[in-house]
């Protein structure tokens, strides 16, 4: 398998198969990101004949012979299909339709079992889609794309030169539902800085009430020296919120929420990792939410972050 630089992937997206389609992010200009870093360019796509060589590989692997009998030989089960694949990169979404229907083609071709393809997404991916175009997307498999909105404060999503507005999430989100492609969210916690995190919680449930997502999925933001972010703090220019701050944000965001979404801060930049279906679990996350406020050490939290060594 082909593999550049860290993979990343959500958590929802454990069993599926991780194919490189794309390495880096077309944007690549998020003042807190670190992710691509390890990268000596900023976006690239695999070559296509590396694509189906990888996917040749998992077909072999899979249906090989030798490994169903070795498997049976040492007690493992056979593999189940495979189902799902999840494209990595960044912003695979930001391709041509032509060129995502051809990646379809090829993982139809060689894995007849896959019912669905997934992503990472950018808001602006879909901005040079037709309707006609989503439509195609979405009947040849692409669906759970993961959008890292990160946010509904325009002033935040200006600061951390994101790309987009709160009016852009809204717009183009409700393009992909018309199409019939689902998608979920990552809110980026402490994003709008100390003192206005309640107030970007508020904002983004606004943003967030109008539209569908399966499930939104806080992540805390850390911070590394090698971001741009560092710099605009040791230059007094932004002051990140405190931990228990952070989870006084997540409490209000969950408060204004009033959507059916599946709401799961799962990552390890979460040092509490919380679940649950809004809005019938409300009261029960809100209740964790205040027992992690008045009860957790700002000390140990603080120290959590510090010794985070990835997202």
């Amino acid at each position: 398998m082909h593999y550049t630089g860290t993979i990343w992937r959500p958590p929802y997206e454990a069993d599926s198969l991780l194919l490189e389609v794309t390495a880096g992010c077309t944007h690549h200009k998020c003042k807190f990101c670190t992710l691509y870093s390890d990268l000596p360019f900023k976006f690239r796509m695999t070559p296509i004949e590396d694509i189906e060589s990888d996917l040749l590989e998992v077909q072999v692997l899979r249906n090989n012979p030798a490994s169903i009998i070795t498997n049976k030989l040492h007690g493992l089960p056979r593999p189940k299909p495979i189902q799902r694949v999840f494209l990595t990169g960044a912003n695979p979404f930001v391709l041509k339709t032509d060129k995502l229907l051809e990646i379809a083609a090829l993982i139809r071709k060689y894995l007849p079992s896959v019912e669905s393809i997934g992503c990472f997404a950018r808001i602006t991916d879909s901005k040079n889609k037709t309707e006609e175009e989503l439509l195609q997307l979405r009947q040849v498999g692409y669906n759970g794309l993961t959008i890292g909105v990160e946010t509904g404060d325009d002033a935040a999503l200006s600061f951390m030169r994101k790309g987009y507005t709160s009016q852009d999430i809204l717009t183009q989100c409700k393009r992909l539902e018309q199409a019939g492609i689902e998608y979920g969210f990552f809110y980026l916690t402490s994003i709008s800085g100390k003192g206005n995190g309640e107030t970007g919680a508020k904002a983004s449930a606004e943003i967030f009430n109008q539209l569908h997502p399966f499930l939104i999925g806080p992540n805390m933001l850390t911070i590394y020296p090698e971001s741009e972010l560092y710099q605009e703090i040791q230059n007094g220019n932004w002051e990140a919120e405190g931990e228990i701050e952070k989870y006084r944000e997540l409490r209000v965001l969950v408060e204004n929420l009033n959507i059916s979404t599946y709401f799961a801060a799962m990552g390890a930049s979460n040092a509490f990792q919380l679940q649950g279906l809004l809005p019938e679990d409300k009261e029960k996350l809100l209740e964790t939410l205040d027992r992690i406020i008045s009860e957790a050490d700002e000390t140990e939290l603080l120290h959590y972050r510090k010794n985070l060594p990835h997202l």
